[in-house]
């Protein structure tokens, strides 16, 4: 067998562009050839002994028989080819699969202050298809996020956008299973390993009618695809540990997102922070899961090598927020070529087109001025106007018309069940507390150390009328300070929070499904640390002695410590930011403590705010009621006032004191407790479906007031 020149991680035959390619025939009655290239050539003798050689194993390919092209373009992809799959042509849009199209889409960022824009996308059109990996390029700020986005309905609040974004035909929300959006930013749960991320991702998303056998076998195969088998148990690290490398991280992101074969699969830089080797693989499994699954590829990336571009079926050039290409890959150096731009020899064709393109340094080399264009502008000022009168811009436009006269009806996936999912999570939940040691562990250590301090300051308090004043200060500083010290968890927990918003968006599972399963993880690690350090400070100061009294001071702690975790939980909904959300917490906390009837008595309280509604509101006037109640209540205290029966008991000195409320008892108290951690929980969710809600009539509004946009090639949009 001869060698070949090339690298010898390259497989000859490109595995996705050339299965599709036509025998012969135009794309088109005028479209152009495709180049021919050695790729293509040997492929096509491979392809005729039925099998295609790969440096790593993966599944075979479907048979796909080439066709001759006609010029309708309605079910012919980008290189011109129908799909056949068992010697029948693909029903996509009826058999599941899914075409998207999109027309004349316009985004704005709007700046709701001064009602002023900056345009970023400039009525682009384009689709598409199963079976097929298009291609999203251009200069960094062209608008290739943006118009992913668009596409996958992800678009900010501060965004507006205008134009026909169709799924099979028609408006319609993409079901689970049916898209998966793999993000520029790896939103990764670091203490895990890949095995254990994976598998808990697989028994997530993959329906109940697969075993849980046959859900790790298709993690295993996932595994294999992304190259990830040599990492499996190695951890994936985060801001305290180091773990796997950069491009695994990558890789593992869309790993997670490829388990359930969706039909629709967004792309944004999927080969960032690759080498040249591992992006061709990562983009040959991509490009033969789109063959193998009739899956439609749309990838966002910056700067492809070669043999990546090679995979592309269709490519959609950026600049400026205009479209300078969009059609087949192969016929875009023909495409630039016409126009004055043709690739030098030996000459990465994705290299040649930015650089054309890119006149993001013109203004500093001094190419661009108000009178006098650069060569870039100029360059993209032809580029587009010789597109839209193009062949190749008709033929799409007419491909875009045959799609959406399909209506094909998209077929939705199932899902693992409700339990499934939050015993699954819960699991995963409490082995990354368990891992983390920010999360409750370090928390653990300095509650006993704060229970240790409290137990040598108050300790032993006797039964002298000065033990008032102690026990009333400890059970103070327990049921407030040592609570808002829950806090400290508050920057893993935002961790948590952006694993949930990136899964939720993918329709991995809802509000609910997460907050029951934090809540089951969370409960035993609350239980412990309300245990052990309040066993400690409770006997060393010496309260109340019996079995009873203890297990209710566990319990309003340990209540108390879930009010404030809940706390912080809608705080996270609502300042995503910890940093912030952690000086919200505190001071919200504080207000609370500040009318809990120990600073200042009830009734010395502003009726209005303070004691209405803010001092019943607050979690910790009845902790506090609870606490006295347990301790005070049947004890029997030394009265060294003059005057005064030389005893007092315990319920005059809390009835008249603290002007504790006796009309209930203390678990009355407790209940109460109880409630509010279900109501913090429930009030989180609520404002999650609020939020949902209210972010696109925000949108709405801002899209309605009137904006000032000018802008141009010479005159862009100034950034806001």
């Amino acid at each position: 067998m001869a060698t070949s020149p090339l690298p010898r991680w390259a497989p000859t035959p490109s595995p996705s562009g050339p299965l599709w390619h036509p025998s012969s025939a135009a794309v088109g009655a005028s479209s152009t050839r495709h180049t021919p290239s050695p790729f293509r050539a040997i492929l096509g003798a491979l392809c005729r002994f039925g099998r295609v050689p790969t440096a790593v194993s993966q599944p075979a390919a479907p048979a796909v028989e080439a066709a001759e092209v006609t010029g309708d373009g309605g079910d012919a992809g980008f290189d011109g080819a129908d799909r056949h799959r068992d010697g029948r042509r693909w029903e996509f849009g009826r058999d599941g699969g899914v075409f998207i199209t999109w027309e004349d889409v316009w985004v704005t960022a709007v700046d709701g202050s001064g009602g002023r824009a900056a345009t970023i996308l400039h009525g682009v059109s384009g689709s598409a298809r199963p079976g097929e990996v298009l291609a999203i390029m251009g200069p960094s700020g062209c608008g290739k996020t943006t118009l992913l986005d668009a596409l996958a309905g992800r678009l900010d609040t501060n965004l507006r956008s205008k134009g026909e974004i169709l799924v099979n035909g028609r408006r319609q929300k993409l079901a689970f299973g049916t898209s998966a959006y793999v993000t520029q930013e790896n939103v990764l749960m670091s203490t895990l390993t890949v095995r254990e991320a994976v598998y808990f991702s697989a028994q997530v998303q993959l329906p109940d009618t697969m075993t849980v056998a046959e859900k790790l076998a298709r993690a295993d195969a996932t595994i294999r695809e992304m190259g990830l088998a040599g990492a499996l148990d190695t951890r994936i690290g985060g801001r305290t540990s180091k773990g796997i490398s950069g491009g695994q991280r990558r890789r593992l992101s869309i790993c997670l997102e490829i388990l359930t074969r969706p039909r629709l699969l967004f792309l944004d830089e999927p080969t960032g922070g690759l080498d040249s080797a591992a992006a061709f693989h990562v983009m040959s499994r991509i490009a033969g899961l789109a063959a193998g699954e009739g899956m439609a590829v749309v990838a966002v990336v910056h700067q492809p090598c070669a043999e990546v571009f090679e995979l592309f079926h269709g490519l959609c050039l950026l600049a400026a927020g205009e479209t300078v290409f969009f059609g087949p890959a192969a016929d875009a150096a023909e495409f630039f070529a016409s126009n004055g731009y043709p690739c030098p020899p030996m000459r990465n064709p994705s290299d040649h087109f930015l650089r054309t393109i890119n006149r993001d340094f013109d203004m500093e080399s001094g190419e661009r001025s108000l009178s006098k264009p650069s060569a870039a502008d100029e360059a993209i000022r032809v580029l587009v106007n010789s597109y839209k009168t193009s062949n190749i811009s008709e033929i799409a436009k007419k491909a875009m018309h045959d799609i959406n006269e399909m209506e094909g009806v998209m077929i939705r996936r199932n899902q693992a069940t409700f339990l499934t999912k939050v015993l699954v999570l819960t699991r995963r939940s409490f082995l990354n507390m368990y891992r983390d040691p920010g999360y409750y562990w370090l928390r653990l250590g300095i509650y006993i150390a704060i229970s240790l301090c409290l137990g040598t300051i108050f300790y032993n308090f006797g039964n002298g009328y000065n033990s008032i004043r102690s026990r009333s200060s400890m059970l103070m500083f327990i049921g407030g300070l040592l609570t808002l010290m829950a806090i400290g968890g508050f920057p893993s927990f935002v961790e948590d929070m952006k694993i949930f918003r990136s899964e939720r968006l993918n329709g991995h599972y809802g509000v609910s499904i997460f907050v029951i399963s934090n809540t089951l993880s969370a409960t035993p690690y609350l239980m412990f640390i309300a245990v052990l350090p309040g066993a400690i400070a409770y006997y060393l100061t010496g309260l109340q002695r019996g079995v009873d009294h203890f297990a209710y001071f566990t319990l309003v702690l340990c209540s108390c410590t879930m009010l404030v975790e809940g706390l912080m939980m809608i705080i996270a909904a609502i300042v995503p930011d910890f940093l912030m959300g952690i000086i919200t917490g505190a001071g919200v906390q504080g207000i609370m403590m500040l009318n809990c009837g120990f600073f200042q008595i009830p009734s010395s309280l502003p009726k209005i705010v303070w004691k209405y509604p803010v001092s019943y509101i607050s979690f910790h006037k009845y902790a506090l009621q609870g606490f006295y109640k347990n301790e005070f209540l049947g004890l029997v205290l030394q009265n060294n006032q003059e005057g005064q029966e030389k005893t007092i008991s315990g319920e005059e000195i809390i009835t008249k004191l603290f002007e504790v409320e006796m009309g209930h008892s203390k678990w009355v108290d407790l209940a109460v407790l109880c409630g509010m951690v279900v109501a913090y929980r429930l009030l989180f969710v609520v404002i999650i479906k609020v939020l949902d809600m209210v972010k696109p009539m925000v949108k709405g509004a801002r899209v309605r007031s009137p904006i000032h946009c000018t802008c141009s090639f010479q005159n862009p949009c100034y950034s806001l």
